[in-house]
């Protein structure tokens, strides 16, 4: 039975039976306080009582039924469904009409939940930094790439505010350009796009950095590359016929007939000749290293033992490593063991003209990165001195190819390596970041 035909059929069994009692006692004229009468009236009154809890059940139940699955869908359960969905009855038609919008936000919401996941694991692959500030410039959401700017978990930086992360001068323009930061985590020329967008009608700031420091260095670096190859090729096509000329004219002047005096000049000016053309070679070979750096091989490396073989090439009683956590990092080991070789080696120079030590430790931030510190008691760098660019050096002799080599290293790893001055005392702190990193033990 239909719902509203069964709501008027209780109504009529409700109102029926008192209707015809009355009309029986008029047409009878029947007393209206005799003993049948009175047995009359308690059997109409009783059964208008059961129809009216009848009625009042198939009004009132169809309501909570529907309450309570809209209840279920409020709290965000959009799998309950309605069992009694009949389409040619008003309740069915709107049990069915639930069921349907329930199945419609179910798939949404798992359309949803997949649109986050997709979202997210994008986010997280994103190279670029990626932070959404609310209308108060709180963070609210930011990339794991984001969290490695300010060297934390992404968790610990939710919630702080444009001007605790050194983000506010970046918010203030709505331009797109280059900046230079220097964060905890990094440090470089990054482009800075800021726009808004609205979330629960109020306004919001989303701010995307890109580094452009590393493409600039392997831009430069191609530079370098082209012209230590154009420079070899012309200085080995004159050093070349300079040495055999050299030769040829030390085997003449042993058979010539000079005094000894004159043959010792001749002797040592040839000396000297050959010695700048090997002094020049070994330039041009060094330099090489740079031009024909192969890619990196990656596979896990230990830390500890890459730092104890770095300390066992370098003896010196300058030198003291701190032992760390025992961590691994995916990176080739012999161009890390390079990059440690130089890093030490410019510790130990830069200690020996003090006579302070050159100290190796690590440790492992945060964010789960291990940081690895070089520090030396030397005399420091000087400010604004881009100290990784081939061809720089403070040194006497020095070629300026082990710092360069370094950074082209760390960056083929995407590492990030920087030299700066210690802010605790004199001489400077090696600083190489590696990422993603697990404890040796698991």
């Amino acid at each position: 039975m239909r719902h509203a035909a069964g709501v008027t059929l209780w109504a009529l069994l409700l109102i029926g039976p008192a209707l015809g009692l009355a009309a029986t006692m008029l047409l009878r004229g029947a007393p209206a306080y005799g003993p049948a009468s009175l047995t009359l009236l308690a059997i109409v009154v009783t059964w208008s009582a059961y129809a009216l809890y009848m009625l009042r059940r198939a009004v009132v139940a169809p309501l909570r039924t529907t309450s309570a699955l809209l209840q279920g869908l409020r709290e965000g359960n959009f799998s309950v469904r309605a069992r009694a969905d009949i389409a040619d009855d008003d309740v069915g038609v709107l049990l069915h009409e639930f069921n349907a919008l329930a199945a419609w936000l179910q798939t949404q919401r798992l359309t949803e939940v997949e649109a986050s996941a997709l979202l997210t694991t994008v986010m997280s692959e994103l190279e670029s930094a990626v932070l959404a500030f609310d209308d108060r410039h709180v963070l609210r959401l930011a990339n794991p790439a984001a969290a490695r700017l300010f060297a934390r978990p992404v968790e610990s930086v939710l919630g702080m505010t444009a001007e605790e992360l050194g983000c506010e001068p970046l918010l203030q323009s709505s331009e797109p350009g280059l900046v230079s930061l220097d964060t905890p985590g990094a440090s470089g020329r990054w482009d800075v796009r800021h726009s808004s967008f609205r979330q629960d009608g109020l306004a919001h700031h989303l701010l995307v950095l890109n580094e452009v420091s590393r493409a600039l260095r392997e831009e430069e670096r191609l530079a370098w590359r082209r012209l230590i190859r154009v420079l070899s090729h012309e200085l080995n096509n004159s050093l070349t016929p300079i040495t055999s000329i050299a030769n040829s004219l030390a085997r003449f002047v042993e058979r010539a007939d000079m005094d000894d005096g004159s043959r010792a000049d001749v002797r040592r000016g040839l000396g000297v000749i050959e010695s700048r053309a090997e002094s020049l070679n070994r330039f041009l070979r060094g330099y090489a290293t740079l031009a024909k750096l192969p890619p990196p091989t990656i596979q896990d490396v230990a830390i500890g033992p890459v730092v104890e073989r770095v300390a066992a090439l370098q003896p010196s009683p300058l030198l003291e490593v701190v032992p760390g956590p025992d961590v691994v990092v995916r990176a080739d080991p012999d161009q890390l063991e390079q990059l440690l070789i130089n890093l030490v080696r410019n510790a130990l120079d830069a200690s020996h003209e003090s006579g302070g030590l050159a100290q190796v430790q690590w440790h492992v931030e945060n964010t789960g990165d291990v940081e690895v510190r070089i520090l030396d008691r030397g005399r420091g760098v000087t400010a604004g001195a881009d100290v990784f660019v081939p061809f720089f050096t403070t040194k006497p002799g020095g070629t300026g190819i082990g710092l360069a080599l370094c950074r082209q290293i760390a960056d083929a790893h995407g590492w990030h390596v920087s030299l700066e001055n210690r802010a605790n005392g004199p001489g400077c702190v090696a600083r190489l970041r590696l990422p993603a990193t697990r404890l040796a033990s698991t």
